[in-house]
């Protein structure tokens, strides 16, 4: 039922959604071989994969949800090394031990740990590195989120904090607020008073046009 979720987001989501520091990208690449072989799983559009990508690494993405992946499709089109799979967390499709590091970004907590588990023993090779990467919004739900989630899947993970700090036009937080799971659509009935709202915290907090978050990215490793 989760893999839906985003439909009709896609476009707004890879334009309007956090990316990660290259602090982070350096301390993730000095975890794993040069020659890793990554399974990155609910790539989304591939505001995380891409960066790997863009580093080398051969790298399958896996998605579920077709207008995700189309935009994934575009956001990968220069990097024949990255492969776009049409699979779940917990039934991937991917060959038995294909992976030395499997990564998930902004998207642990819709899976389902048990089973997301014994998929990553599948298609990891002996002491493959699971790695789950959050950008945490202070007050926003992916906090909660990235908690619950890595509290329930990890046994004993490393974790490490990133600064990436975001500034938001009015227009591109209009794009980010509406480009939650838990955002109407413009077709929805809520669509206009959300929007209102949305405007109403812009007026409150911007300071010379721009709005800022202070997000932390939030990066947890473990051997499975």
């Amino acid at each position: 039922m989760n893999t839906e979720l985003f439909t009709g987001k896609a476009e707004v989501y890879a334009n309007a959604r956090p990316g990660y520091p290259e602090e982070a990208m350096d301390y993730i690449a000095s975890l794993v071989p040069p020659c890793a072989v990554f399974a990155d799983i609910g790539a989304g559009t591939g505001k995380f994969t891409v960066l790997l990508a863009r580093r080398g690494y051969m790298l399958f993405a896996v998605e579920p949800n077709a207008d995700m992946r189309a935009q994934l499709a575009v956001t990968l089109a220069p990097y024949p090394h990255a492969r776009i799979i049409d699979g779940t967390a917990e039934h991937t499709t991917l060959p038995n031990g294909c992976a030395d590091i499997i990564t998930c970004a902004q998207a642990l907590h819709w899976f389902d740990p048990d089973a997301f588990r014994a998929e990553c023993r599948r298609i990891g090779k002996p002491g493959a590195l699971v790695i789950a990467i959050y950008n945490n919004t202070p007050g926003g739900s992916s906090v909660t989120h990235s908690r619950l989630s890595t509290d329930v899947f990890f046994s004993s993970p490393a974790v490490r904090e990133f600064s990436n700090p975001m500034f938001y036009t009015r227009e591109s937080w209009l794009a980010y607020m509406t480009s939650h799971s838990h955002d109407p659509l413009p077709s929805d009935p809520g669509y206009a008073a959300h929007i209102v709202e949305v405007n109403a915290i812009f007026d409150r907090e911007n300071i010379n046009g721009l709005l800022r978050r202070d997000v932390v990215t939030k990066v947890y490793s473990e051997r499975i």
